[in-house]
């Protein structure tokens, strides 16, 4: 009996066992699932582990160690902006020194999936802090901070709890690069205590957020009903502010018993469409003809723009008009004044008649293009009607098309080259300052940091920066075009309590531009000096009885340091006597 109550007892113990052994199974499992589920939906993780990177790899305490003026790496970040994208939407490249990550340590990142066109505000494009090995908490004791060039100003922001790089404001790809085939923001991380500098390049990719458009929403072409089978006529190419796959890639045009479409291609890559006749034409059959031809991006969602053309069936045009140049270049100085006459284009036209009268128009040209040039319809001649600013843009590229009275017509391209002009004196700027400073201060301490800037090109916008005054302070140039402020004597507060320091900038052009900023610098008072009294000695002769509170002598004594440390809140005399006896 004693022996089947432990073989019950027994049993119960193993089913209790394998009970719960199954129940924490099941509980792992679903807890798994869950934290894929989970991952899988998360919009903004970019890295899904650490890295561990070597520490040759590791930014170097000071940027600019070797003196060269020149950083030991550089970090890339591509910001891909396409629609619906399911891969991974940045992507960090890696330095360009040899130090760079093994095969083994390579930055990993989940999908992210982006449902608008462009990134929102405060999107995350990578975390810099952990890519150089930063900790996250001293960002904020170091200053850290996003200095950027004019063009690149307020784009980008780095969070200073976490060290991720985010979308400061709207980026608009075509209103910064125009059609530039790659598009880089360029700017700087700037961290303090000491300096260090990391340069970081924000490649921007295109997505299909432009439509094609013609230059004008209607043409009208007039073909001679004796034209031959076969006969081709081209019409003005339209235009899309996108680049690549998102630009114009095809035309169709919309069923017609006259005409066929034909797409070209030019040397430059621009798609145009040309009309073919397909039947021969009958005036006194059919007198107009209204056709539809449509410009269709590559982009997804595909993006279309239509052009009406209307033909006139007419009598006979036997030659298309010919330019003198395929290609026309000009150089204009920036800030030229408006109507300066840039260049004149030129086509003749064998016809004669109506038929050989030559007019021109613009063709496909960027909105701010538009917005500079203008085209005289009969002379050819193309005038500034805008600013144009070297730092702006400095090529611009038009299409110009000459037609004949009957609508033939032909292309050529206008290079216009724009040349910078010293029109821009560096700005001084001041990044960083300690002030007060203590005028115990060993020389060769730095107080400041000083960045000077100029968006001017080539020698234009090399600057000399230095300090005019004899004062014990100095600029040593640090990184690129930082400059540290440091002291160069030793500071004594009691001499002069304070600094008005004049920073000069002046470039290279020429005539040379110069800017100047004043700085001041405050020294704060170190209990360096010891109290002095007047006199090395006081004598005083006292008779005796005299009742308490009777006074001796007076004794004064000074001490030329500042408030606590000196005499303005008054110095305190422990007394030691000395007594000795005159006789009676």
């Amino acid at each position: 009996m004693a022996y089947e109550d432990s073989s019950s007892k027994l049993t119960s113990y193993l089913i209790i066992a394998l009970v719960s052994v199954s129940t924490f199974f099941l509980t792992f499992i679903i807890i798994i699932l869950g934290l894929r589920f989970c991952r899988r939906r998360k919009p903004r993780l970019l890295f899904d582990g650490a890295v561990a990177i070597p520490s040759s790899y590791l930014p170097p305490n000071y940027a600019d160690v070797d003196g060269t003026g020149t950083l030991r790496s550089a970090y890339n970040y591509d910001a891909y902006l396409t629609t619906g994208s399911r891969t991974s939407d940045f992507k960090f490249v890696t330095s360009y020194n040899d130090n760079t990550l093994p095969a083994d340590q390579t930055l990993r990142k989940n999908p992210t999936d982006f449902e608008e066109e462009e990134m929102k505000h405060g999107s995350i494009i990578g975390n810099v802090a952990k890519d150089l090995g930063i900790d996250t908490g001293r960002l904020s004791v170091r200053k850290a901070r996003i200095e950027t060039e004019r063009n690149s100003r307020g784009y980008c922001d780095i969070n200073l709890r976490t060290g991720e790089l985010t979308v400061a404001k709207r980026i608009d790809r075509e209103e910064i690069c125009a059609e530039k085939a790659s598009c880089i923001l360029k700017f700087e991380l700037l961290l303090e205590s000491p300096l260090e500098l990391h340069r970081i390049s924000l490649k921007i990719d295109d997505i299909n957020d432009n439509t094609p458009l013609f230059p004008n929403d209607a043409i009208k072409l007039e073909i001679s009903e004796s034209a031959d089978k076969g006969a081709r006529y081209r019409v003005n190419a339209a235009h899309d502010a996108d680049i690549g796959q998102n630009g114009v890639q095809s035309y169709t045009l919309q069923d017609n018993r006259h005409f066929i479409l034909n797409t070209q291609t030019t040397s430059d890559g621009i798609k145009y469409a040309e009309l073919v006749l397909n039947e021969e034409l009958d005036r006194e059959e059919q007198q107009e003809i209204k056709l539809l031809l449509t410009a269709l991006d590559g982009g997804s969602p595909q993006r279309s723009g239509t052009l009406t053309i209307d033909v006139t069936v007419l009598d006979a045009n036997d030659n298309a008009p010919v330019f003198s140049q395929a290609v026309y270049e000009a150089s204009l100085p920036e800030n030229a004044p408006l109507k300066t006459h840039v260049i004149t284009v030129s086509a003749t036209d064998a016809d004669e008649g109506v038929n050989g009268e030559v007019t021109y128009e613009l063709s496909r040209m960027s909105d701010k293009s538009r917005r500079l040039f203008s085209l005289d319809q009969r002379t050819g001649d193309i005038t500034v009607i805008g600013d144009v600013d070297f730092e702006e843009g400095s090529k611009y590229e038009i299409y110009v098309e000459a037609k004949d009275g009957y609508g033939l017509s032909t292309a050529a391209k206008v290079v216009i080259f724009i040349t910078d002009a010293n029109d821009n004196a560096p700005i001084i700027l001041l990044k960083s300052l300690t002030n007060p400073v203590p005028e115990n201060v060993s020389p060769g301490t730095e107080v400041g940091i000083i960045n000077v800037e100029d968006i001017d090109s080539e020698q234009n916008r090399q600057v000399r920066c230095f300090i005019q005054q004899n004062v014990p302070f100095k600029l040593i140039p640090s990184i690129k075009n930082y400059y540290s402020l440091v002291t160069t004597d030793k500071l004594d507060r009691e001499v002069m309590p304070h600094y008005n320091i004049t920073i000069t900038a002046i470039d290279e052009g020429s005539p040379p531009l110069s800017s100047f900023k004043t700085v001041q610098v405050s020294i704060a008072d170190v209990n360096d000096n010891p109290p002095v009294f007047d006199e090395q000695s006081y004598s005083a002769y006292v008779s005796e009885n005299n009742k308490a509170g009777h006074t001796l002598c007076a004794v004064t004594a000074s001490d030329p340091d500042w408030r606590q440390n000196g005499t303005s809140t008054g110095l305190q005399f422990p007394l030691i006597c000395l007594f000795t006896e005159t006789p009676e």
